[in-house]
């Protein structure tokens, strides 16, 4: 493996591993009903936003690759209900989701430390004749997807209990300051008003 591959892989790992640590961290301290509690017209919740990321992994970053992890996943059966890969149902408990997720970090983290970058993979629920891509691509495809849901639970976390940031000790925000806040949302909630008004 060359340097530049093996530095590629490096960051590639780093900003898989970000993006999973946020969003399992979106988690933390709330209970079982606000982790599974629907916060938008479409269902979307933050256990739910954790499975579906699990199985995305373990999806990407093995099947693909001719590695299957061996995880029962039914919610993606072709039987199964619809979105069932959104949401954890009564009998999925939250160390459940979580270890399948940690496991899948596992299983795709194997992978890619197993094969070169350019490994050639086929995507199995993809088109025939479009299910090719490399093992880069499909490293880059799964950090978006991470990092979009990632975001997604910052929103529902921020609604539930006012928690940001991408963990406990970072939150890039320029204040933590309530009243900060209460007056910059009033700022911006007027000038969104006058914009309308000239529009």
């Amino acid at each position: 493996m060359t340097a530049a591959a093996e530095t590629a892989g490096s960051d590639l790992r780093r900003y898989l591993q970000e993006a999973r640590d946020a969003l399992l961290w979106k988690l933390d301290g709330l209970s079982e009903y606000d982790i599974r509690r629907p916060m938008t017209p479409t269902g979307t919740n933050l256990l739910g936003l954790v499975k579906h990321a699990a199985g995305v992994e373990l999806g990407y970053l093995g099947d693909t690759f001719g590695r299957p992890s061996g995880e029962p996943l039914p919610w993606l059966a072709d039987a199964a209900e619809t979105n069932a890969d959104m949401w954890a149902a009564t009998g999925e408990s939250r160390a459940f989701v979580v270890g399948l997720y940690r496991r899948a970090w596992a299983h795709a983290d194997a992978t890619i430390a197993a094969l070169p970058l350019d490994t050639a993979g086929r995507v199995p629920w993809w088109p025939d004749d479009r299910d090719g891509l490399t093992l880069h691509h499909a490293v880059v495809r799964v950090i978006a997807d991470t990092q979009r849901h990632a975001g997604h639970a910052d929103i529902l976390r921020e609604l539930l209990d006012g928690s940001v940031g991408e963990h406990a000790t970072a939150t890039s925000l320029p204040s933590t300051d309530p009243a900060w806040w209460e007056a910059y949302r009033g700022r911006l909630e007027r000038a969104a008003r006058e914009a309308d008004r000239r529009a």
